[in-house]
């Protein structure tokens, strides 16, 4: 009886040793947490650089940060409400809502800018529902698949920022560029060489580098760090980060991809896509120039009628997907299988900016770049396409049209009517 007895005894520890090494593991790769009600208390970018002395991991975890959480606001600020009375509280609102008059903006009118603005965000996650559920009517690839059908190699535009509990799907000529500067900063996976240590601001970020596909953590990384669990970890990703992407006219962001990518030399794009244009659809038999600049040089590039009949050509997908600068928005971030919390528009970009850092709570740890951006114009489209023809108007409607209706744009009557 006392053998058996101290065998039981063994298989039970063995038991709750087993369990907490399995709670253990998930905790670290942020599957749950332990403490989901821990109040979270965290210290600004600025102070966490100041004390960090060592290289930051390009791939952080979900253990840097207390699961059900987000960065709140300094210590300093909380503390200061709980030392104030009640009489210097009200005086300090008095205060604050006397220098909003003064802005011309009272309380008043910044709760109805964000009613307007909240109405306006669930009318766009609305307009996608009705688009992937079918009622609009609109027929396209991957349409009713489920996220676990979309093949890894299609989510290496999600970007994964664990210590803050952010998921942003980056879209080629949509503010991808600061967007990505602003996630470096959040992540805290670039060092600066001037000073050593994390760059805080995102202007300060060389805007070429944060396209190093290395710098980010992407879903399409997973399966290579996590193996079997990597769609196990996205789904618990995807249902308690919170998820963003930005839109823009598709039709602009064609003509800002083209002016961008064949309108200046390129020598990467020239030899990849120019060359084979300019081969297909502008009648050029003998051989092309080596290199960008000489062929710039010499009046040789691509038109934007080749361009445009080069994204048409059933043969252009059978050799390669599309490029990400022109591939859809619906075919990049999986608006179908992902349920974004924040549709964000280029042409609202500054308004959007604000909202989203403010629903992200990092609004105090980083601005969003107020640089120039691309300036292509909805305005431009009809004389762009003066010389494209009717048919291929049409077609490359069709071709985006998801892409359309799915994040509102109008349908350019100007262009597809002569």
């Amino acid at each position: 009886m006392g053998i058996w007895r101290g065998l039981r005894v063994a298989f039970v520890l063995g038991s709750l040793f087993m369990i907490l090494l399995i709670i253990v593991y998930w905790d670290d790769v942020g599957g749950f947490n332990l403490y989901p009600l821990q109040d979270p208390k965290h210290e600004s970018l600025h102070s966490s650089f100041s004390h960090s002395t060592a290289r930051p991991s390009l791939f952080p975890t979900t253990s840097t940060v207390q699961a059900g959480s987000f960065i709140s606001n300094p210590p300093n600020a909380a503390l200061t409400t709980k030392l104030i009375s009640e009489k210097s509280r009200e005086t300090a609102e008095e205060l604050i809502d006397e220098k909003g008059e003064r802005n011309g903006k009272t309380r008043e009118d910044e709760e109805q800018t964000s009613s307007a603005d909240d109405r306006e965000q669930e009318a766009r996650k609305q307009r996608i529902m009705g688009v992937c559920s079918g009622q609009d009517g609109v027929e396209f690839p991957g349409r009713t698949r489920a996220f676990e059908q979309v093949p890894n190699r299609e989510l290496d535009h999600l970007i994964v920022d664990d210590k803050h509990r952010i998921i942003y799907c980056y879209v080629p000529k949509v503010a991808c560029t600061n967007w990505k500067r602003v996630m470096v900063v959040l992540s805290q996976s670039l060092i600066s060489p001037s000073s050593g240590k994390p760059y805080i601001d995102p202007e300060a970020v060389p805007p070429d580098l944060v396209h190093n596909s290395s710098l980010h953590l992407t879903f399409a990384k997973f399966w290579r760090n996590y193996g079997s669990l990597s769609r196990h970890l996205m789904a618990l990703k995807l249902q308690h980060y919170t998820k963003f992407l930005f839109v823009r006219d598709p039709f602009v962001r064609l003509i800002s991809a083209f002016r961008n990518k064949f309108g200046r030399p390129n020598e990467d794009f020239y030899k990849q896509f120019g060359s084979v244009m300019l081969h297909r659809y502008g009648n050029v038999s003998e051989s092309l120039p080596g290199t960008a600049a000489e062929a710039f040089a010499a009046g040789i590039k691509p038109t934007f009628q080749q361009f445009i009949t080069y994204l048409l050509d059933p043969e252009t997908e059978r050799e390669s997907v599309f490029n990400e600068h022109w591939r859809q928005v619906y075919r990049l971030c999986h608006p179908c299988q992902i349920k974004y919390d924040f549709i964000g528009r280029l042409e609202t970009l500054e308004t959007d900016a604000e909202q989203l850092l403010k629903l992200l709570r990092v609004e105090h740890l980083v601005r969003f770049p107020s640089g120039s951006r691309n300036r292509t114009a909805t305005s431009w489209e009809r004389d762009w396409f003066a010389q494209i023809p009717l048919t291929m108007r049409r077609e490359l409607y069709k071709l985006y049209e998801p892409d359309f209706k799915m994040f509102g744009y109008p349908k350019p009557d100007s262009v597809l009517h002569e």
